[in-house]
């Protein structure tokens, strides 16, 4: 008798993800010993049910499994529950293990700063063990909220294509589970008899995604039926095919707007498509320093209107002390 059927699922989804670090790996020159990936584990189903497929998937396959806690420290007892995510995962056999205590800022709002920390945390961990790549834990239902909350915020299609199934620098963040749901991941944990620790701050009202998870959804699936989440994730698909489509074609426009010296021309950039257009200056204020994550609709639409509405303005001030001026037919921008 075979594996449970949700147990099955999160084990394929895992396997191909193994498979794709695999091939990388043989193409990679110095790609010599078996390489290690990590899982992302809060203790909860969604990473549970990630380190119990890894643990399994691994044993027949020339890679070594791992696994990362991080204890944001923002609830009592949080260092001695990471102790004990990390056990588990040590009982699945995977190895190494750590558990990454974090301090949390509060630039861009507490769910923000958790994350930013977060990331900060897996990547030094990667770094320091050498890792091919993190797993997490992120499923269908993750990716229509993402979807939504972007939607929400207006920040465009960029942010309508949700997470993508691979990210970060060389690929590094694997997204094994981003088309399965939750409830299915759920039901492998239970077929498993692994031990979950549901995250008070999820059905917490007083975070976004808490809010958009337990009212916002269900209300939308009560309005226009149910697969609202799957339509979400295929929004999100479909959005990512045509951003990457769209950035592709303002690296290649930038060249053409700029002049002999590299100063953006105005005229050749009032000639660009919007969406184009606003892709080239983007790019352009972060090379100057602006943060990437920082940077919003709001920013780029405010240094654009240098281009299509000129009337004489100032210079536009935006994150990481970067300023935008036009002068003399051209766009400057350049650290204040």
């Amino acid at each position: 008798m075979g594996p449970h059927p949700a147990v099955a699922a999160i084990r394929l989804a895992v396997r191909r993800v193994l498979h794709d670090v695999l091939t990388d790996h043989t193409t990679d020159p110095a790609g010599t010993a078996e390489p290690l990936v990590l899982v992302a584990c809060s203790g909860g189903a969604d990473s549970m049910a990630l380190a119990s497929a890894l643990a399994f998937e691994t044993r027949k396959l020339p890679v070594r499994a791992g696994g990362i806690t991080v204890d944001h420290g923002l609830q009592d007892g949080s260092d001695t529950r990471a102790d004990e995510v990390a056990g588990r995962m040590t009982a699945l056999g995977l190895t190494p293990v750590e558990a990454v205590t974090v301090t949390v800022g509060r630039e861009g709002g507490p769910e923000a700063a958790a994350r930013d920390a977060r990331y900060a945390a897996l990547d030094a961990a990667a770094e320091r063990h050498g890792a091919a790549a993190i797993l997490l834990g992120h499923t269908r239902d993750d990716q229509a909220e993402t979807v939504l909350l972007g939607l929400a915020r207006g920040s465009g299609i960029r942010s309508l294509s949700g997470m993508a199934a691979v990210s970060g620098a060389a690929g590094r963040y694997r997204r094994p589970f981003l088309q399965l749901d939750r409830q299915t991941v759920r039901k492998a944990c239970i077929a498993q008899e692994l031990a979950v620790w549901d995250d008070p701050h999820n059905s917490d009202p007083a975070y976004t995604r808490s809010r958009l998870r337990h009212e916002g959804l269900p209300a939308l699936e009560k309005a226009l039926g149910k697969g609202v989440v799957e339509a979400l994730a295929r929004t999100a698909q479909l959005s990512r095919d045509d951003a990457d489509a769209l950035d592709t074609w303002a690296a290649d426009a930038e060249t053409a707007v700029r002049d002999e010296e590299g100063a953006l021309e105005c005229a050749k950039l009032f000639g660009l498509p919007p969406a184009v257009r606003r892709r080239v200056l983007r790019r352009a204020v972060i090379a100057e320093g602006a943060p990437a994550g920082s940077l919003f609709a709001r920013h780029i639409e405010e240094v654009d209107r240098l281009i299509t509405g000129w009337r004489g303005q100032g210079a536009i001030n935006l994150p990481g002390r970067v300023e935008a001026r036009r002068q003399g037919g051209r766009l400057v921008i350049r650290q204040g």
